[in-house]
């Protein structure tokens, strides 16, 4: 199979969706992967290394998708590359699609095949592809939102873990799945006092007896968040349904009534965000005001650290590419259930439930 990576032209993404090993085990596969010049640039890798591992250096976006059966991204498909997809074609990325009707419509039209990484779903209902980058979000969370908490960043001035005689910060986290636990881990080794919020009283359980004990559990409802957000200084959105519209947590009215300078992190943006005032920003303009409060609502954060995110990235992914290229999209998916989770988008139909339920839409359920 001709196998297209793409140079990625999200603002500020510096991530590549395959690294140049991952090339090399595609083409032993005796596949044929043709990289976007450039493309690695942003992860420290060049085009020197994946031609030396047996790629082929590509100079534009248009002949990558004029010749590749199956391209690949890190970050959903934009306006300037609709025009460029081919009935057939099959996307292999992160689509994000029940926030994004104008690229649900996109793929539509074009009628190519667009597996989407986020969707991809083991028996146990874990999210393979979803992890790693949830586990980089989870922990950038407490990174950015203790960066925003500093004065010189418009922040109240508060050290997350205080000091001997000084009392820590309080960190609510919303969620209590990878993206959750990888922020309570960071925010609990800092010192911070740490509340999980969570609806699933297994998941509280399993995290009480795993968690150091700067953390508590509560269960989630929405008087309970109001009383808790009042006194917050970091709040961590990490919620998820998978694939679907990330749920309305926390209300204007709520954010009104926290502390001046508190700092809000939505790290459920890439799904329309869990603040009723969330929309999303960018690397180079992170935050924005609501009544006093800052709002940090990045929605690639694994972006700003790219070496990392890639290297996981391609851990996850590239058994999943392999399979569909040695196999072709359809065998790949008859095969394996847990990526024919994956499949969103097909010859011009939604088959995925929740992206069509997020914009009320037909649903054509697919038989492999």
């Amino acid at each position: 199979m001709e196998v297209g990576i793409l140079k990625e032209i999200k603002k500020n993404e510096y991530r590549v969706s395959m690294t140049p090993s991952g090339v090399d085990v595609m083409a032993n596969h005796g596949h044929t992967v043709m990289v976007e010049k450039g493309a690695g640039a942003g992860s420290g890798f060049s085009d020197e290394e994946y031609m030396a591992a047996g790629g082929v250096i590509v100079d534009t976006p248009e002949e990558i998708f004029a010749r590749a059966e199956m391209v690949m991204h890190v970050k959903e498909i934009l306006p300037p590359e609709y025009k460029l997809l081919r009935p057939g074609q099959i996307v292999f990325t992160y689509l994000h699609l029940a926030a994004d009707l104008a690229q649900t419509q996109a793929l539509m039209d074009s009628k190519c095949v667009a597996i989407s990484y986020e969707t991809v779903e083991l028996p146990n209902r874990t999210l393979p592809l979803l992890q790693p980058m949830s586990e980089v979000a989870g922990r950038m969370s407490v990174q950015e939102g203790a960066r925003f908490l500093e004065m010189p960043q418009g922040g109240r001035g508060v050290l997350l873990g205080g000091v001997p005689g000084v009392a820590p910060a309080k960190v609510i986290i919303l969620g209590g799945g990878v993206v959750g636990t990888n922020a309570a881990k960071m925010a609990c080794g800092l010192g911070a006092d740490v509340i999980i919020f969570d609806k699933n009283l297994e998941r509280l359980r399993y995290l009480s007896d795993v968690m150091p004990a700067n953390c508590k559990f509560l269960m989630s409802s929405p008087m309970s968040i109001r009383e808790e957000i009042k006194t917050a200084d970091l709040v961590i959105g990490a919620v998820l349904v998978a694939g679907a519209k990330a749920p309305m947590l926390v209300t204007r009215e709520m954010i009104s009534t926290m502390k001046k300078g508190a700092v809000m992190v939505d790290v459920a943006i890439d799904q329309g965000g869990c603040f009723e005032t969330s929309h999303p920003t960018t690397h180079l303009e992170p935050t924005f005001i609501v009544d006093g409060v800052i709002q940090y609502c990045v929605a690639n954060m694994p972006g700003a650290v790219a070496r990392t995110s890639t290297l996981a990235l391609t851990n996850a992914t590239l058994p999943y590419a392999q399979v569909i290229a040695d196999k072709g999209w359809k065998k790949a998916l008859a095969d394996d259930p847990a990526l024919f989770k994956g499949l969103n988008v097909c010859d011009g139909k939604i088959v995925y439930a929740p992206v069509a339920e997020a914009f009320d839409m037909e649903y054509s359920p697919m038989q492999m």
